[in-house]
C-alpha cells in the first residue's frame, strides 16, 4: 500500500515529552516495575534520574488511583503543587536551620495538611479520635487552614520562622535531637505574648493516624519536585531533605497514613552522602526507575500504535512481522558495513556519560526528527512511499539529534549544573576524549581542584570515564560544538 509521507507524518501523535504537560498520558503510559513496586505496597521510595518518568508515575498514581484494584480503596493526596513554582522553596527564603528543626517542619505540614483534609471531610465531631485530633490542631495553631499544598506550607514555614526569633523569652525556644520543638510560656512574638506551651512530638503524629483509623481511611501522601525547590541553596537543600527521610522513616509504623516520595537518583545519593542512620530501611522501600533499549522502544512504539489516524494512513498490519520502529525509521543512519543499526546509533547519542537513556530523550529526538522531515518533505516530496521505505529519513533523524543536543545542554546539563556550568562552558568547541592532563588544562586550574571538578562533572553524568580517559558522550557535542577526536596525543 503506498500512502502520502507528508499525510502519514501529520498523523503521528508522539504525545509530550514532559509529563506534566501531556493531556494524553494516560493513554501512552507504561508500567514499569517502579510502577508496580508502588501501587502494590512494596515502594515507598521512587528513585530515578531526569526525565525518566517520576512525574508520569506521580500523574497516574494521583489522576489514575481508582483504576487500580491494588489502591482502588485508598485516598491520595499531593503534598506538594503541580505546577508553578514549588511550595517547598519557601525553606529556602529564610535561614538554615539545624536537621531536627526541617525534620519537625515536615512533621507539622504532613500534621495539618492531612489533619484538615480529614476534619474537613468528616466535621471535627465524627469520632473521639477526631475530636482528640481536632484538639490538637486548634491548641497548636494549625486548624481551619486552607487545605491547600501552597498555603498549608507557607503557614507552617511562617510559623516556625516566628518561632524561631522570638523578641524577648524567659525560656528560650529549643528543639531535641529527634525534632520535637518545646516553646515555654512568656515568649513574645511580634510584641504578642504567647503563653501556652507549645510541643510537636509523635504523640500528634499517632493522634492523627488513630483519627484516620477512626474513619477507616487510608491515605497515601504524595511528595514531588523536591529536586527543584532548592536550587541554588545547597546550605537548605541538604538538610532540608535528610530531614524528610527521617520524617518518612518516623511514618513507617503507621497503616493509614503512608509517605511516598519522588527523588532523583542524584540527589537521593547527595543528600545520604556521608552516611545516614537507617538508610538501609528507606533502602528497602525504594525502587529505581530504570530502562533499557527494549523497554524505550516499546514506550515509542506504544506512542504510535495510540495514533489511530497514523495507522489508518500507513496501512499498518501489525501481523505483517515488521515493527513500527522499522517502519518509521532506517536501517541505518550512517550507512556502512561496520556502522551500527538505527536503533543502537539513536541509543548511544540519547545517553549520558553514566549510561542513563531517559524516554524524555528519545521522545524528543523523535518529535524533533518528525518535524524536520515534514520540512523536507515541504521542500521536495518524494511522493508516495510504501512499507518498504523508512518515514523518516536518515538526515532527519541526524538534524533532530544536533537539536536534541542543544536543548539538552540548555535545559539539563548548563541549567543545573550550579557553579560547574563555567567549568563546562570551558569544554566548548574543544574535543570529545580527554586525558586528566588535558582536562586539567581546560579548566585551568591547580591538579588537585581540578581532580575534584573532573569527578564532579563525570558524577553529573557529563564526562564519561574510561580506563585512562574521559569521553564527553555524543549526547552535548552538539550543543557544544565538541568534535570527535582526542585532545591528546
Amino acid at each position: 500500500m503506498a500512502y502520502d509521507p507528508i499525510e502519514a507524518l501529520r498523523a503521528m501523535e508522539l504525545g509530550k515529552s514532559v509529563a506534566e504537560q501531556d493531556d494524553e498520558l494516560d493513554r501512552y503510559f507504561i508500567e514499569t516495575e517502579a510502577f508496580r513496586a508502588l501501587i502494590e505496597g512494596r515502594a515507598d521510595v521512587i528513585a530515578g534520574d531526569k526525565g525518566t518518568g517520576k512525574s508520569a508515575i506521580y500523574r497516574m498514581l494521583q489522576q489514575n488511583y481508582r483504576e487500580y484494584p491494588e489502591i482502588a480503596d485508598l485516598e491520595v493526596i499531593s503534598a506538594f503543587n503541580p505546577t508553578g513554582s514549588p511550595v517547598f522553596q519557601r525553606l529556602a527564603a529564610g535561614e538554615v536551620y539545624s536537621e531536627a528543626v526541617y525534620r519537625t517542619i515536615w512533621k507539622s505540614y504532613f500534621l495539618s495538611l492531612v489533619g484538615n483534609w480529614l476534619i474537613d471531610i468528616f466535621g471535627s465531631s465524627y469520632s473521639s479520635e477526631v475530636r482528640r485530633l481536632a484538639s490538637i490542631l486548634e491548641a497548636l495553631g494549625l486548624e481551619d487552614q486552607k487545605v491547600d499544598p501552597r498555603g498549608m506550607f507557607s503557614f507552617i514555614s511562617d510559623f516556625f520562622r516566628k518561632i524561631s526569633n522570638p523578641k524577648m523569652a524567659e525560656v528560650e525556644f529549643s528543639i531535641t535531637e529527634t525534632g520535637m520543638p518545646i516553646v515555654k510560656p512568656s515568649v513574645s512574638f511580634d510584641g504578642k505574648i504567647e503563653g501556652q506551651d507549645a510541643v510537636y512530638c509523635d504523640d500528634f503524629l499517632q493522634a492523627l493516624e488513630d483519627a484516620l483509623a477512626s474513619c477507616e481511611i487510608r491515605i497515601w501522601l504524595l511528595i514531588d519536585r523536591l529536586d527543584e525547590a532548592f536550587v541554588g541553596f545547597p546550605d537548605v537543600e541538604t538538610p532540608a531533605l535528610r530531614a524528610l527521610l527521617r520524617a518518612y522513616l518516623d511514618f513507617g509504623g503507621f497503616k493509614a497514613l503512608k509517605l511516598k516520595l519522588f527523588l532523583r537518583r542524584d540527589l537521593f545519593r547527595r543528600v545520604t552522602a556521608g552516611g545516614f542512620v537507617n538508610l538501609s530501611h528507606v533502602n528497602a522501600m525504594r525502587v529505581d526507575i530504570e530502562w533499557n533499549d527494549d523497554d524505550l522502544v516499546a514506550m515509542l512504539e506504544k506512542r504510535l500504535a495510540n495514533s489511530g489516524a497514523f495507522l489508518g494512513v500507513i496501512g499498518w498490519d501489525s501481523s505483517a512481522g515488521q515493527s513500527l520502529f522499522s517502519r518509521i525509521f532506517p536501517d541505518q543512519i550512517d550507512v556502512g558495513d561496520r556502522k551500527p543499526s538505527a536503533r543502537n546509533w539513536i541509543m548511544t547519542r540519547i545517553q549520558d556519560g553514566k549510561g542513563i537513556r531517559p524516554p524524555r530523550n528519545l521522545l524528543d529526538l523523535a518529535i524533533k526528527a518528525r518535524e524536520n522531515q515534514i520540512r523536507r518533505e515541504q521542500r521536495k516530496t518524494r511522493g508516495p512511499i510504501d512499507c518498504r521505505t523508512p518515514l523518516i529519513e536518515a538526515d532527519s533523524v541526524r538534524d533532530g539529534q544536533k537539536q536534541l543536543s542543544q536543548i539538552r545542554v540548555d535545559d539539563t546539563l548548563l541549567a543545573e549544573a550550579g557553579p560547574l556550568a563555567a567549568h563546562i562552558s570551558k569544554f566548548k568547541d574543544g574535543k570529545s576524549e580527554h586525558s586528566l592532563e588535558t582536562a586539567l588544562d581546560v579548566l585551568g586550574v591547580a591538579e588537585e581542584d581540578g581532580k575534584i571538578i573532573v569527578a564532579a562533572l563525570v558524577e553529573m553524568g557529563f564526562l564519561e570515564e574510561l580506563k585512562e580517559t574521559y569521553k564527553i558522550p555524543m549526547l552535548f557535542r552538539e550543543g557544544l560544538n565538541i568534535t570527535q577526536g582526542k585532545a591528546f596525543s
